[in-house]
């Protein structure tokens, strides 16, 4: 079975996205209004995309995205330890994380059958179809990037840069 390019680069793509250096001192800026003023909290992030959630600015939205992928990626429901595991936090941030989702109702905890003190996280409908829809959207953007490459280009490209994301390090 031969593997379409364009999805070996988007998943090379979103693989090193997850690994991206911390920003300087301890945090990022969320895009406009994330950071806080004297006397009140950080504003809400205005006009981010539809994972990202208003008052947590992009910085938490691109987690929250991480983690979606890592759902779905995954062969079952995830613990909590294994989706910070996947998404490159730490148990208290993936908790928060994972509380956020099922919030936004983009993922359900379950009872985890063989322990009755922890749970186990799933994708729900909605976080299905909005993994999907993103998934097709950075898909578009790398077919639409490799329009100029040959086919021989796209292919090479694709396994390199695999290579590579495999090679990068996990902090």
């Amino acid at each position: 079975m031969t593997t379409d390019p364009a999805d070996e680069i988007a998943a090379a793509l979103a693989k090193l996205r997850g690994r991206r250096p911390r920003a300087p001192f301890g945090g990022g800026h969320g895009g406009p209004h994330a950071h806080e003023h004297r006397g009140h909290g950080p504003h809400p992030f205005h006009g981010g995309p539809p994972w990202a959630d208003p008052g947590q600015g992009r910085f938490g939205g691109v987690a929250r995205l991480r983690m979606l992928d890592a759902l779905v990626s995954a062969s079952g429901p995830l613990s909590v330890s294994e989706i910070a595991d996947a998404v490159g936090v730490d148990q208290p941030r993936a908790s928060r994380l994972v509380q956020q989702g099922v919030q936004m109702r983009l993922i359900e905890r379950e009872p985890d059958p063989d322990d009755a003190r922890r749970t186990r996280v799933r994708l729900t409908a909605e976080g299905e179809r909005l993994v999907s829809s993103l998934r097709g959207r950075r898909r578009d953007a790398v077919r639409s990037a490799l329009e100029s490459f040959t086919d021989a280009e796209r292919a090479d490209f694709a396994r390199l840069l695999a290579k590579f994301a495999d090679a990068w390090p996990q902090d």
